[in-house]
């Protein structure tokens, strides 16, 4: 006999598991599918392994420049199982705590891999194709996620040619790495790897390093990349990979030529592309498209009655926070609630190599193109007395704002922690917080984040510590 439920969450990574837990608290009778593991992929194989292993290289990059800050240290080394196998424990840790919050709030785990097979029902099944469980739900809500994008001619091996999943979890570090792509994961294992050692060459097909973000950012993370030794190689792609012995040869094509680079394995970090696959979409009645599921962006219904979709799975922007914050809006939603709806205009985003990066709304050029006549403010962080005493001078925090109303467009920022702050501008460009109120909301000194008025108070010709004449 089918378990009857109001809500049954499919996957449970930060979509799924907030959605079931919101539900649980409005008073649902909520159950989870999972076929594989409690948190999905940003608790277990994405966000926080990933962070705890970039935490590990800059303690490591800390202690490699200790002379700089008056300290001698010798005989120091960078253990690579020891940094993945602290970087296990703490997805471990995260994985343990989703299983205590299901515990908690009477949620019911059914482990497995779920499918439709009706728009109201659905069956859970183990490794063997075996039906472990049948589901039927008044609500279903699809949270499955994404997965790594696999390019046609780069098909992934899991040795040589390798997924990010792969790249946190190797054995032996690399001598020499190639990484295609520089958005937000291929330039964290840059950083990752470089700085404990490993030979790395970014290959990224646009002009800049994290093409999302604003041109400066990319362009200015490109230049720090190449100090600390990495080959960058922007407007390139690789034409094919070669194995040789124990090793690749990647041919890459740039403006000028075509060049092979010699490496140990190939991290291909080109997107991801959602799980649409084998959970039965087609005999529920769900349109998918390219890797997404469609929905109505208010309400998150599919084109089958009865059945919800958020996160990764519907679609850009692929962040764990937009999907956490899906799940409170639609499960308030089907429990009678209004509340307040996401606003894609103003997610931020984040990405955790060091010196970091974080951004919300337009990027200059953005902006100019929807035709808005703006004004511009960067503050160095050279000229920040905390980031000098930390030893952390490079990178900015840069402003835009329409000139006609002063609505602040977007924040865009490079520079140690600073995903750390850019919650002030979110939290601004949600209030309609205008420039003059930035300026005249006192920022504590010194910190990193008075940047941020530094910044805005250059926009509007007010700056006085880099010595820029007032605009008029």
């Amino acid at each position: 006999m089918a378990k009857q439920v109001d809500v049954c969450v499919i996957g449970t990574g930060p979509g799924g598991y907030v959605a079931a837990i919101r539900a649980s608290q409005l008073g649902f009778k909520t159950a989870v599918v999972e076929k594989r593991f409690l948190g999905g992929v940003c608790l277990n194989i994405g966000c926080i392994p990933t962070k705890a292993l970039l935490r590990s290289a800059e303690v490591f990059e800390t202690i490699s420049h200790a002379s700089d800050y008056g300290v001698e240290v010798t005989g120091f080394s960078a253990n690579f199982e020891g940094m993945v196998q602290r970087s296990r424990k703490v997805a471990d840790k995260m994985s343990k705590g989703v299983q205590f919050l299901m515990k908690a709030n009477k949620i019911d785990v059914i482990h497995g891999a779920g499918a439709f097979t009706s728009p109201r029902e659905l069956a859970v099944t183990d490794d063997t194709g075996k039906v472990v469980e049948t589901v039927q739900a008044k609500h279903f809500i699809i949270a499955t996620g994404a997965r790594p994008r696999e390019l046609p001619h780069l098909k992934m091996d899991g040795k040589m040619i390798i997924d990010s999943e792969r790249a946190m979890q190797l054995e032996t570090q690399p001598k020499k790495m190639v990484i295609i792509g520089a958005g937000a994961i291929g330039v964290e294992f840059a950083y990752f790897y470089n700085s404990i050692g490993t030979e790395v060459t970014l290959v990224e097909l646009q002009k800049t390093l994290v093409p999302v973000e604003d041109q400066d950012v990319g362009r200015e993370l490109g230049k720090i990349y190449k100090k600390k030794g990495m080959n960058v190689m922007t407007e390139s792609s690789v034409e094919s990979v070669k194995k040789k012995g124990k090793g690749v040869t990647v041919s890459i094509k740039t403006k000028k030529e075509t060049v092979t680079v010699d490496a140990d394995v190939v991290l291909s970090a080109v997107g991801v592309v959602g799980n649409v696959e084998n959970i039965g979409l087609d005999k529920a009645g769900v349109k998918h498209e390219r890797g997404d599921i469609l929905v109505d962006r208010n309400t998150y219904k599919t084109s089958a009655e009865g059945i919800y979709a958020i996160g990764d799975v519907i679609g850009a922007p692929w962040l764990a926070h937009k999907a956490s914050h899906e799940a409170i809006v639609l499960v308030e939603q089907l429990a009678g609630q209004s509340p307040q709806p996401v606003n894609y205009e103003n997610i931020p985003g984040c990405t955790y190599c060091e010196p970091q990066v974080a951004s919300v709304g337009l990027t200059e050029a953005a902006a100019k193109e929807k035709g808005y006549d703006v004004k511009v403010g960067k503050f160095p962080f050279s000229a920040s007395g905390k980031a000098t005493g930390m030893g952390h001078e490079e990178g900015f925090v840069k402003v835009v704002f329409d000139a006609k109303y002063g609505e602040w467009l977007g924040c865009h920022m490079i520079g140690s922690h600073v995903t750390e702050m850019i919650a002030e501008a979110v939290v601004a460009r949600e209030l309609e917080t205008t420039g003059h109120e930035i300026i005249s909301a006192v920022h504590p000194h010194p910190t990193m984040s008075e940047a941020v008025m530094e910044a805005v108070a250059e926009a509007y010709g007010e700056g006085v510590h880099l010595g820029s004449k007032p605009k008029k």
